[in-house]
């Protein structure tokens, strides 16, 4: 189901004004309704703008610090409504009540005079409430006077599992772009697998194309379930947590099918060996458990919608963050969070409700890449600049 088409409202920026504006508007051809809302004084400005759909919603925010520079930030409000986050991306969102905190994350806490931070976090609702005006920005109310202050340091909060922008994976378990293969078979730290059964799918080394370096590896997938066609890593994964994090450039050839297919393949042994698998289905990213068939976001309509497609003819950056400590998941395509991809422990229908039925946490092993399909769907994937490790990876 193609995923539509969301489109966000601004009214244009008044800096140094109290008010508060809500605006509403109906989008007739997705069904989508755009509020927002600003809030500003001497001290700091928040620009919240939200993308809302029956049953849900996500908010942008930006905030604009327009008192003394601070090295770390601290935003409060509260929602006047029943609206509860889910999720949220590059920053530490928790919720008490109608209460909300978002702190920084480890890699955009200081704000200049001036200087912005932008976040962004995933809800649901049922009634039909305004967007928030009460935001405080480090102990002082952007609709109130003072500024925030330069050295109050945000609250201890768990580990952030956001990459940040970061990508070097030198302290990696995996930390490779295939620049070691000397032949045009994989060797070495990578070896050719078929786990169920082979058919004529292929793995190789090419020099054609890549995404950095000289090499990249090669997946000719191939439609049919006895078609499994996999490279494997060598490396031992089962001491890296207590957060795995998973950072990969693919490039595919064919638009993901309807029905489900698999190309990146990691070894549970919390199923007994059975995998949890990234792949697509109903032309969307999801995730699968092979020991229950679970799926990440649920494959109904609303589930498949707040999904994303993965783009084909060019390079993307893939990642992932999985709780070895609970059954939690985080994914990110590029810069951004997926919210039907997110389990974070508390069961939302259409996300995570079917992912979470299975308390046990899992326990990955081992990394494998390659195709598996289940009925239709042929593809040609690269994939290069692959890392694992227990520390956040970007991109």
């Amino acid at each position: 189901m193609p995923t539509p088409c969301r489109r966000l409202l601004r009214r244009p920026r008044r800096p140094w004004t109290v008010a508060v504006f809500l605006t509403a508007v109906a989008l007739l051809a997705s069904g989508f309704t755009v509020l927002s809302a600003s809030g500003a004084d001497s001290g700091c400005r928040v620009d919240y703008t939200v993308n809302q759909w029956t049953g849900g919603y996500t908010a942008q925010l930006e905030i604009t610090n327009l008192g003394p520079a601070v090295t770390s930030w601290r935003l409060t409000w509260t929602y006047a409504g029943d609206q509860r986050v889910t999720s949220a991306w590059n920053a530490e969102v928790t919720q008490t009540g109608s209460s909300v905190v978002a702190e920084n994350t480890n890699w955009n806490g200081s704000l200049a005079t001036g200087g912005t931070a932008d976040f962004g976090l995933q809800g649901t609702w049922r009634s039909p409430a305004p967007a928030p005006e009460d935001f405080v920005l480090n102990g002082v109310p952007c609709g109130g006077t003072g500024t925030p202050p330069s050295t109050t340091p945000p609250p201890t909060s768990p580990p952030s599992t956001t990459p940040p922008p970061s990508g070097d994976c030198g302290a990696a378990v995996i930390c490779s772009g295939f620049e070691e293969q000397t032949g045009p078979t994989p060797s070495g730290a990578w070896r050719f697998t078929a786990p169920d059964c082979q058919g004529t799918g292929t793995a190789a080394v090419d020099t054609a194309v890549v995404h950095s370096g000289g090499r990249s590896l090669r997946i000719d997938g191939r439609a049919g379930y006895c078609n499994h066609a996999f490279v494997a890593a060598t490396a031992d994964l089962s001491s890296v947590g207590p957060v795995m994090y998973v950072r990969l450039w693919v490039r595919h050839t064919t638009a993901l099918p309807a029905a489900h297919v698999t190309f990146v393949s990691v070894p549970d042994s919390s199923q007994g060996g059975r995998s949890l698998r990234v792949g697509g289905q109903n032309g969307a990213l999801q995730w699968n458990r092979e020991t229950d068939d679970a799926t990440l976001p649920a494959q109904s309509p609303a589930g498949v919608a707040l999904s994303r497609p993965l783009p084909t003819g060019s390079w993307q950056c893939l990642r992932f963050a999985i709780d070895t400590s609970a059954p939690g998941l985080d994914t990110w395509l590029g810069d951004e969070q997926v919210p039907g991809l997110h389990a974070d422990g508390i069961p939302d229908q259409d996300i995570d409700q079917q992912w979470l039925a299975l308390t046990v946490p899992p326990r990955p092993t081992a990394f494998r890449l390659g195709w598996e399909s289940y009925g239709t769907g042929d593809d040609t994937l690269w994939f290069d600049d692959v890392a694992v490790g227990s520390s956040p990876i970007g991109c």
